[in-house]
């Protein structure tokens, strides 16, 4: 992947975007009996696309102005401070996470 350029890496990313959505697409027309168009398809795809990399941009800012390399969950919670039942489904999960990686290192501490 190394010899790969980013425009083509790109592309990589957005077809397999592609046939994700167009997988999910599929089986939702068959459930509820309609039918997608193969346009349809892609003009959700590229809504999708633009949505994942405005997310990219802010998350990468909210890490900058932290002046920090990388994106942390704080930079998540921020993102989803908006929209409060995707905030709280986020901080309910980076809570639970948080609270199993402290048990875990206190058994691992009672076992020294």
């Amino acid at each position: 992947m190394a010899d790969q350029s980013e425009d083509e890496i790109r592309e990589r990313l957005k077809t397999a975007l592609w046939f994700s959505i167009g997988k999910i697409v599929d089986e939702e027309s068959m459930r509820r009996n309609r039918n997608a168009t193969p346009q349809f398809i892609g003009a959700l795809t590229d809504m999708v696309w633009s949505q994942i990399e405005n997310v990219a941009i802010d998350l990468e800012s909210f890490s900058r102005h932290a002046n920090r390399t990388t994106v942390t969950t704080d930079d998540v919670l921020l993102l989803a401070r908006r929209n409060q039942d995707l905030h709280s489904i986020v901080k309910d999960i980076v809570d639970k996470e948080k609270t199993r990686k402290l048990r875990a290192k206190a058994k691992g501490k009672g076992r020294a």
